[in-house]
């Protein structure tokens, strides 16, 4: 039998509804799996649990007959620490500047709250969400529960750590260059990076047209759910001007769709492992019924450099190297190097980037409804290692930045598509690998489709294991 905390969130729904499970034993049973898991993974900055506890008490009482059960009650949900909660702390993981109260909260929290969810916990990330990688000076390395000599990703490690150790059943995160969708393949999870404005942000960063909140889960039936209770316009974000989209909860099968794939998009560097697993993702949704069709994508990695670096130059970077100058030797390595990349590129040249990539990846979709490429080329990053003294090595090209192994970055250039990273398989490390599924602007519900699909057809009938017997 599954444990408690493994439970998917549609299971344990399933379960309240009809009283064979209470969210008291749940909330019960995720929290000792934290306490257990905590001391190693250290996936929490923040730990709510005996409010959440008296949560769970007054979500019982709405499954007694009369009550009236709201869509996520009494399911455990870990946020994302970069995202404002009231009366809560904001450090962006930093020593930089001094923490502050948040005054509001972000509206996705505040809708997980009304329909029900439980916040639980509040996650690490990286220093200012900057990298994917996880660990800070303030809260110390967060490490992968499937491997603990590697990193759990970032910038939204934390929630992906949490979901794979079962210490919350759902989790937000945040993107601004593949922050969602770098944890979850490492941490064999499933995240929605949803067509920018799909969730509103509170301003400022709501006006970063690369930045985005998200759903994580450990499926994506879970990842559904809980996109459809964060989506939606709010007037406080100016760019939320899209519908919400409903995911349904049984999706269409994949018969009728055109999917290009890239194992090796242009000159990134992969790891055969990834790659290979990729190829396995294309060949499980032949068998599920999509044309399948492998295609070489005319990127090039210094493209998609010269878009990132002179985006973060404009703002981040900046106000990173004043802070740092202020306040000697109390940034972290790898967040001192991000700050000093992203003032070497212009805007100008940026934004000639941007273009280019936005107009190679549309001629994809005129022929195609999904494209499937890796979520990330290496198979782990190293626990701890900021990786600006040792370069990170890919298939045997030493990297000039340890995110260049980073597949994500352009789909926060083109922020109009929906992406969902799914796990792909394993490599050799015992580190889980992914894919992206993207889709056509704001066709989020074909991207969620092809996502069912490839984990129906590659894990169907798996239950999310224990991982280890002393974690």
């Amino acid at each position: 039998m599954t444990s408690l905390h493994y439970l998917s969130a549609s299971e344990a729904l399933s379960l309240f509804r009809t009283r064979q499970l209470s969210p008291v034993e749940l909330m019960r049973a995720v929290i000792e799996r934290a306490e257990r898991t905590e001391p190693e993974v250290n996936a929490f900055a923040d730990r709510m649990f005996e409010r959440a506890m008296e949560a769970a008490v007054l979500a019982e009482k709405r499954y007694r007959p009369g009550g009236q059960p709201r869509p996520l009650e009494g399911i455990p949900v870990a946020a994302k620490e970069e995202q404002q909660l009231v009366g809560h702390p904001v450090t962006d993981g930093t020593l930089l500047r001094e923490p502050h109260l948040a005054q509001e909260t972000a509206v996705g929290l505040s809708r997980i709250q009304a329909a029900g969810g439980i916040l639980h916990a509040r996650t690490t990330t990286s220093e200012f969400c900057c990298m994917p990688l996880s660990h800070t000076r303030r809260w110390g390395i967060t490490r992968n529960p499937w491997n603990l000599e590697t990193s759990a990703g970032g910038s939204s490690g934390g929630s992906g750590a949490a979901l794979a150790s079962g210490a919350t059943m759902l989790a937000t995160g945040s993107d601004i260059g593949g922050s969602l969708r770098a944890p979850a393949s490492f941490a064999g999870v499933v995240s929605f990076k949803p067509p920018h404005g799909r969730i509103p942000v509170l301003p400022p960063a709501g006006l970063d047209t690369y930045f985005h909140h998200g759903p994580m889960a450990r499926t994506v039936t879970d990842c559904a759910l809980l996109q459809n209770v964060m989506s939606g316009e709010d007037s406080r974000d100016l760019h939320s001007r899209l519908p919400r989209v409903e995911i349904p909860a049984q999706l269409a099968g994949i018969t009728s769709l055109r999917v290009a794939f890239c194992p090796i998009p242009g000159d990134f560097p992969v790891d055969p492992e990834v790659a290979a697993n990729t190829r396995a993702v294309a060949r499980a949704l032949e068998s599920a019924g999509a044309t399948v069709t492998e295609i070489d994508l005319d990127w090039t990695l210094d493209l998609i450099k010269q878009a990132l670096w002179a985006h973060f130059g404009t703002g981040l970077a900046a106000e990173v190297l004043e802070l740092a100058r202020r306040n000697p030797d109390v940034i972290t390595p790898y967040c001192l190097e991000f700050a000093r990349k992203g003032t070497v590129v212009d805007e100008g040249t940026g934004r000639a980037a941007e273009s280019a990539i936005r107009e190679r990846l549309a001629a994809v979709f005129t022929r195609f409804d999904t494209l499937i490429v890796p979520t990330i080329g290496a198979t782990a990053f190293a626990a701890g290692e900021d990786y600006v003294d040792t370069p990170l090595v890919v298939n045997g090209v030493a990297l000039e930045h340890f995110s260049d192994a980073s597949l994500t970055p352009a789909f926060n250039v083109s922020s109009e598509n929906p992406v969902l990273a799914v796990p792909s398989g394993w490599a050799c490390n015992g580190v889980p690998t992914g894919v992206q599924v993207v889709a056509r602007k704001y066709d989020d519900v074909t991207a969620f489709r092809v996502a069912a699909a490839i984990e129906q057809e590659l894990h169907s009938g798996q239950k999310f294991p224990q991982l280890r017997d002393d974690l």
